[in-house]
């Protein structure tokens, strides 16, 4: 017999998103025996991420091996470092072995969520007009949902080919093409190496230089494959020492560890001939600042003549091409924006609306903030997957422990036969609080960078300013104390 979250009423949980967040959720749920929910993707299918961005030389930037879940642990991965593709396979596969699919909408988006005082239940509306009446609903939608785009003068009106690196277009050949490309983070790092090939010029357009780390990334041979898939202790093994490795490294609070780290990136540097380039090439801010990026093809291919690295800031775009704050106007074919996302947004990219009618943008006006990084003060009922404050480490560890807590709080639910659960205001902020003193004693974050881990205040509102372990124990040892309860039975 399987358990309902609401057994009174008969109604469903509903998930919003069916990448790594989603799935993870979907399989801790059915190995506590509730199977009465659905997922809404708006893609075709699972992945997420995984799944939307396709652009060339897309690599995990942690190594593969601890990037899969504990409960399907892939043990014959291609590269240290996995590339798209594979990683999107495996979560299709996981999607598959575990029953998952019977549970999807695919091509399904979610425009609003409203909370009934009333009926203590949530109105899910989706884009073509169908209400969804749900008990409980899980945000996986996570940080990558909007994109950012820059802030340029005359971006509508060049009139070749323009199009965002996260929805790179399969059919736009780039060969013999010269490129712009605004932006030099994460996506760049990787795609840009792979266009230098075959474009006839890239120009390359650097705000700020990042620490590129090399990366030990030689493909397994068959015989390494043929081992780990034989010997399922070594790779459980391998995996327990990434994630201790990974625990001291994550906080960025070990001078050595940092010195070693910024020793590697300069080091990197050193293969780019052109010492005037490698000068703009060299970061200005100490590791650690903004996000870390890895390559192994980034810095060579500034050796190559088709490649510019342009650092004049961007006046405006013309109809030919972009010219910068000196007067020079390089005429492209084809604009890359690699300007990543809107990652501080979180579930308000949704319209939410909660208790009394207050809605997430006002709840988090300050900037986004929550309860174990899961629950919001005024939201009942309403759950996130890689919420605020949940992104550092290992994602994959950190989901499991996510749902987990999760599922601990809907079978309460179910067990005490409550109407809602919603975290109290008192204890939100107490926890937040916490996070904040602990994320302002990491000195690598305060220099100032811009990043995408703060809010327009200030607030931290990206990074996990504690270890995975310790955040496992916090999310374990919550209070139910900390969590206000309506019974059904007084609100019948």
């Amino acid at each position: 017999m399987t358990a309902s979250i609401s057994p009174t009423r008969g109604e469903r949980l509903v998930i919003i998103g069916a990448g790594p967040s989603g799935l993870c959720l979907a399989v801790k749920l059915k190995k506590s025996g509730y199977s009465d929910f659905v997922i809404l993707e708006r893609e075709s299918g699972v992945g997420g991420t995984w799944r939307r961005n396709t652009y060339p030389g897309l690599q995990c930037d942690l190594m593969a091996i601890l990037y899969s879940f504990s409960f399907a642990v892939k043990a014959d991965w291609s590269r240290p470092f996995a590339p798209q593709s594979e990683i999107l396979e495996y979560m299709e596969k996981v999607a598959e072995d575990f029953g998952l699919l019977e549970h999807c909408r695919f091509r399904t988006t979610v425009r609003r969520l409203v909370w009934d005082d009333d009926d203590s239940r949530w109105d899910v509306e989706l884009d073509d007009g169908e209400i969804i009446r749900a008990d409980a609903v899980v945000s996986a939608i996570g940080m990558f949902n909007e994109l950012a785009f820059p802030d340029i003068e005359g971006l509508d009106e060049f009139q070749g080919t323009m199009f965002h690196s996260a929805r790179w277009p399969a059919d736009h050949d780039l060969s013999g093409e010269s490129v712009a490309v605004i932006g030099s983070a994460a996506s760049a790092v990787q795609f840009v190496p792979v266009i230098v090939r075959t474009a006839r010029q890239v120009h390359l357009f650097q705000r700020t230089a990042n620490w590129v780390l090399p990366k030990a990334d030689d493909p397994y041979t068959e015989d390494e494959i043929a081992r780990m898939r034989a010997d399922p202790a070594m790779v459980k093994r391998r995996r327990r020492e990434l994630f201790d490795d990974m625990n001291r490294r994550m906080l960025h609070n070990d001078p050595r560890i940092l010195a070693d780290n910024e020793a590697r990136g300069l080091a990197a540097i050193e293969i780019v001939k052109d010492p005037a380039l490698r000068e703009k090439l060299r970061p200005k801010h100490p590791y650690g600042c903004k996000r870390p990026l890895f390559s192994n093809d980034y810095y060579a291919a500034f050796n190559r003549p088709n490649l510019e690295l342009v650092t004049d800031p961007i006046s405006h775009l013309t109809r030919k091409g972009v010219v910068t704050e000196d007067g020079q106007e390089r005429h492209v074919d084809t604009v890359i924006l690699a300007t990543g996302y809107q990652t501080t947004k979180f579930l308000s990219a949704l319209d939410v609306v909660g208790r009394r009618g207050r809605s997430i943008k006002e709840a988090w006006r300050d900037g986004a903030q929550a309860y174990l990084g899961v629950t919001t003060a005024g939201f009942p009922n309403l759950f996130m997957m890689y919420g605020p404050n949940t992104n550092n480490g290992s994602i994959l560890p950190l989901l499991e422990y996510q749902a987990g807590h999760i599922v601990r709080l809907l079978k309460r639910l179910v067990e005490e036969e409550l109407a809602w659960i919603d975290v109290r205001p008192e204890a939100m902020e107490r926890y937040n609080r916490i996070l904040q003193e602990a994320a302002s004693r990491i000195d690598v974050w305060q220099v100032g960078c811009n990043n995408y881990y703060r809010a327009e205040g200030g607030r931290m509102v990206t990074q996990l300013p504690f270890t995975m372990k310790d955040f496992r124990r916090r999310l374990e040892e919550r209070s139910p104390a900390d969590f206000e309860v309506t019974p059904l039975r007084t609100h019948a």
